[in-house]
């Protein structure tokens, strides 16, 4: 699988969704942006780069932390990048999306076609407790039906997960890394080898250049700052979009517009928050047409919103604070009931 799986048109003519397609369409905002995707794809290049002449200079120094961070950015820049190329919004051509996502892929040492297939049954189902993968997290539960079901120190991590949260993202980053290469050995992925390849080069460069640079302590703790911080930052990327909002399960009666928006969160913020989540503070229109070019969502939203407040559809949009305020809350009351004395606990 090289895209996301989401349709562009409805099944039924004459939906709700076919008529926000046709404005949107009308608006041109369904038309690729490759001179954007050009000047931003070098210019995060040219600083990926910058950063690792930097590192060489630096040398054998603590200094190198600050640079740990600046990686930690980048690496999430990098991933947003393949994030786009997957949902085919940089080229027309499936072959070139995917050249852009296996380079991105390689550069953050994840596997582009692992994440595509994850991220494809996301889209399809947004907070399907069945069905969407990003709800199916060992270490956390986004129900009461999930937290039930939780047994042992899963079930303690429930118990306290609010509390937990922040403090798990920061091995988010290394558990991208396990996951891909889990897929690579299961053969779950298409180009396999080209992945494998990828994969491995990333690791050898990677731990190539900290240990030839860095003495070993200094080294192990630059790898550990940075992956923890760009774990924490992926993961405060896209918690804020769906956590809290509607949760689906299986026989529910939303149709696809319905089912998009009402699932999903925007983020307020202007050009910082736009840079920082990489588009993603879009969600509502990223999910209602995943192929469109990152720098037309913020006017899609504005045609977007407003159809939804003429078709009584709820549009959840909040500031990037209040809506890490959102996730907590929901993942607080997910582990409720294990926080219940036996007692309290209904027959």
């Amino acid at each position: 699988m090289t895209s996301t799986q989401v349709p562009d048109t409805p099944s039924t003519a004459g939906s709700d969704f076919a008529e926000l397609s046709r404005l949107i369409k009308a608006a041109g905002l369904l038309q690729r942006r490759r001179r954007h995707y050009a000047v931003r794809i070098g210019l995060n290049l040219a600083a990926f780069g910058g950063g690792w002449v930097a590192f060489v200079f630096l040398g054998d120094s603590w200094w190198q932390l600050f640079l740990a961070a600046f990686f930690a950015m980048m690496f999430a820049q990098l991933s947003f990048i393949g994030h786009d190329a997957g949902h085919k919004q940089i080229f027309s051509s499936r072959k070139a999306n995917d050249a852009t996502g296996f380079v991105h892929g390689g550069l953050t040492g994840l596997s582009y076609g692992w994440w595509v297939g994850t991220h494809s049954r996301h889209h399809a189902n947004p907070n399907h407790e069945d069905e969407d993968p990003d709800v199916d997290i060992a270490a956390l539960a986004f129900s009461k039906a999930q937290s039930a079901q939780k047994r042992g120190f899963l079930r303690w991590m429930a118990k306290y997960q609010a509390f937990l949260f922040f403090p798990l993202l920061l091995l988010e980053g290394l558990n991208l890394h396990v996951s891909s290469v889990k897929a690579v050995l299961q053969k779950d992925i298409r180009r396999r080898k080209l992945e494998s390849a990828l994969l491995i080069a990333h690791l050898v460069a990677y731990l190539a250049a900290v240990f030839i640079v860095l003495s070993p302590l200094t080294g192990i703790i630059f790898i550990l700052v940075h992956q923890f911080l760009w774990g924490l930052y992926m993961g405060c990327s896209f918690a804020p979009n769906h956590k809290g909002m509607e949760m689906l399960t299986a026989g529910h009666k939303l149709d696809f517009l319905r089912k998009q928006v009402l699932t999903s969160r925007n983020v307020r913020g202007g050009p910082v928050v736009d840079f920082a989540l990489g588009g993603l503070n879009y969600q509502i229109e990223h999910h209602l047409f995943p192929s469109m070019a990152r720098p037309n969502l913020k006017h899609a939203q504005v045609i977007v919103r407003d159809f939804c407040a003429r078709h009584d559809i709820s549009y959840a949009q909040c500031g990037w604070a209040r809506s890490y305020g959102y996730v907590l809350q929901h993942l607080h009351e997910a582990g409720e009931p294990l926080r219940r004395r036996p007692a309290e606990v209904p027959a």
